[in-house]
């Protein structure tokens, strides 16, 4: 097979591009395995120090925040699914007064950024006694602008079924609620798969607030943890490195396992069939 020279032009440019990409995450692993005082003189680590790992994992507090990033990361992704699908049916099927406002509405919440909501959003938690909890991280994505992506994204994706099967569900008997939880659910699944891992990847990186909500440090979870390693004496690079490698494995489980869908989802209601 012969291939053509601006194909080898344009291949040589993406592998230099893909190199560039990637070289931050192969520094961060290798300085993972380097000794203290050779983390900025040295790119290739000798000799090798698994040690950088034992002691990071000796960190009850960075386990703790890890077992939080996981727990909150589940329920979020489960209550997301949960209630978007159920908006997302009732956006695309039910006609009801004031939908197409509603739905406006909603999704001008996206469009806010969360900074200009931030405070409003602590007084009122504040309020309900709800700082230093978990509450916040959970409710927030779930009801909040993320969780408006999901309704959005569960909505066009319910678009796209014939209405004639939900019809004929309809006539061999089907209530409303076994239309969706029997015949619509199911044919979301590659929505569903799409918006799960948006939402747990979302909630894995979240910072602001995780930072805004929560002051204990066994209940902070690992973007705000891996901020910890930095103090007035300085930055602990070698365990840093070796913490935020630890936090990295995750996702690069779920984007290996999931890539397909991940780029489904990218492309999910651009293309019109």
């Amino acid at each position: 097979m012969r291939i053509k020279g601006s194909h080898v032009i344009k291949y040589i440019i993406l592998s230099i591009i893909s190199l560039l990409m990637i070289i931050p995450l192969i520094w961060m692993m290798l300085t993972s395995l380097k000794e203290p005082a050779r983390v900025f003189t040295q790119f290739f680590p000798w000799p090798i120090r698994w040690e950088n790992y034992v002691e990071v994992l000796a960190n009850t507090v960075f386990l703790r925040q890890y077992l939080n990033s996981i727990y909150i990361g589940i329920v979020v992704t489960v209550g997301t699914i949960i209630f978007s699908s159920m908006a997302g049916y009732a956006f695309a099927r039910l006609n009801f007064f004031g939908r197409d406002f509603a739905f406006l509405l909603l999704l001008s919440m996206m469009m806010i950024p969360p900074e200009v909501t931030i405070i409003p959003l602590f007084l009122f938690m504040r309020e309900l006694g709800w700082i230093n909890t978990h509450i916040p991280l959970i409710l927030l994505p779930i009801f909040g602008a993320p969780g408006a992506f999901g309704v959005f994204l569960m909505r066009q994706f319910f678009l796209t079924i014939p209405k004639e099967l939900e019809e004929a569900a309809k006539i061999d008997g089907c209530s409303r609620w076994k239309v969706y939880w029997r015949l619509m659910l199911p044919l979301a699944v590659p929505a569903i798969s799409t918006l799960t891992i948006f939402t747990f990847l979302q909630n894995w990186d979240e910072f602001l607030n995780p930072l805004i909500f929560i002051n204990s440090r066994e209940l902070m979870t690992l973007p705000v943890g891996l901020s910890l390693f930095t103090d007035e004496t300085g930055t602990a690079w070698h365990h840093l490195m070796g913490a935020t490698t630890l936090a990295t494995i995750p996702l690069l489980i779920i984007f290996f396992f999931a890539q397909k869908k991940f780029i489904e989802g990218m492309t999910l209601g651009s293309v019109k069939e």
